[in-house]
């Protein structure tokens, strides 16, 4: 039946992917617009797997027949046929494009009159593909590196970039002891997927460089593979720069007015107020030891301070006495010392409207 190994076309044409693993597997990692529609559910396929290991591949594959028959086999095909009808270009996968895609292919054409493609070797070969992708040797992008203090908006700005690659995005976090989102972030598999989806795109689209937030070796709890975030880090810098106060804002829209906002549409206002003030508090004690005890105590009264006011007055702008304080006390002084040791490496410093027609104008 009809396979294909075309992963730039699967990625660059956002095609859609019917993964038939079983949950477990996908729930570890999969790919970017992949729905899991399995064909045997975790059970079924440990009960299979234990066939296997026992009486060879021959009777694990009547059990597996066994298994999935009647209302049970019904039910996974009509799965197949509400995604297939939405998305008539879907392409299927297993683990290695054996037989779980091959039977799931068979059971499309016979019931659907479907002639769907099947991934050719699987989960595991196009994931391999991507691995590669992430090797600095793969990289015809020169990296520039946008830098700057916290609060100078350089999220908003990157993401006016089309030449970009927005790894807080991918990685589902903004990348400091506050970066955490109410969703999780991807696995760490998931994680090196999506980068790799995103640098492959970056490619077709031509660029000479890409621009990426001067983040490290990692974002959040998600690493970049060590030989990439090398490559990255050798990369030129461009500092964007605002002034003290208007970080200060960007910095309170954020992580007080925004986060509060996503906190109350998740839960309610009074308990997405709590669980906003106990992501506060926590991320405050995160960098306790960084702060000292004066400092950390300071910061966590103007916190609790900024709480109670809120509470009494209905209005949050008293959240920017403790972000002052941060600012100052922990996140410019690091920053600062980051910029030191990287001065040579700068190429260009302005302000937003600056940094835009710098790169606007860069070759």
């Amino acid at each position: 039946m009809n396979t294909t190994k075309d992963y730039e076309k699967i990625i660059n044409k956002r095609i859609p992917l019917i993964d038939v693993r079983a949950p477990i597997e996908f729930n570890k990692g999969a790919f970017e617009n992949a729905v899991n529609l399995p064909l045997m559910n975790d059970e079924e396929r440990h009960l299979v797997g234990i066939c296997y290991k026992k009486k060879g591949s021959e009777e694990a594959l009547k059990l597996g027949y066994k298994l999935v028959s009647g209302e049970i086999k019904e039910e996974r095909i009509n799965n197949w046929r509400e995604q297939i009808n939405k998305h008539p270009n879907s392409i299927l996968y297993c683990f290695r494009g054996g037989s779980r895609s091959k039977i799931s292919q068979e059971w499309i054409k016979e019931n659907l009159s479907k002639d769907i493609l099947r991934l050719e070797g699987g989960y595991k070969a196009f994931r391999n593909y991507l691995l590669e992708e992430l090797d600095p040797i793969k990289q015809v992008s020169k990296p520039i590196i946008l830098g700057g203090l916290t609060g100078t908006g350089k999220t908003i700005l990157l993401n006016k970039l089309e030449n970009s690659i927005d790894l807080e995005g991918i990685a589902n976090h903004r990348g400091s002891s506050f970066g955490r989102q109410l969703t999780t972030q991807p696995t760490q598999i998931n994680f090196e997927n999506n980068l790799a989806y995103e640098i492959i795109r970056h490619r077709k689209k031509g660029y000479s460089y890409m621009i990426l937030e001067d983040e490290g070796k990692n974002v959040g709890r998600r690493f970049l593979p060590l030989s990439l975030s090398s490559y990255f880090s050798r990369g030129d810098l461009v500092v964007l720069e605002e002034s003290f106060e208007k970080r200060i804002s960007i910095t309170f829209n954020e992580y007080v007015t925004q986060s509060q906002i996503s906190h109350i549409n998740l839960y309610g206002e009074n308990i997405g107020l709590l669980k906003w003030n106990e992501y506060i508090e926590t991320s405050i004690e995160k960098i306790k030891r960084i702060l000292g005890g004066e400092g950390y105590k300071r910061t966590m009264e103007l916190f609790l301070n900024s709480c109670k006011k809120q509470q009494e007055l209905g209005q949050n702008n008293s959240h920017k006495t403790w972000i002052e304080v941060l600012l100052k006390e922990y996140y410019d002084p690091m920053y600062n010392y980051q910029l030191k040791n990287n001065n040579e490496k700068i190429i260009f410093k302005g302000n937003h409207k600056e940094v835009l027609s710098f790169f606007h104008d860069y070759k």
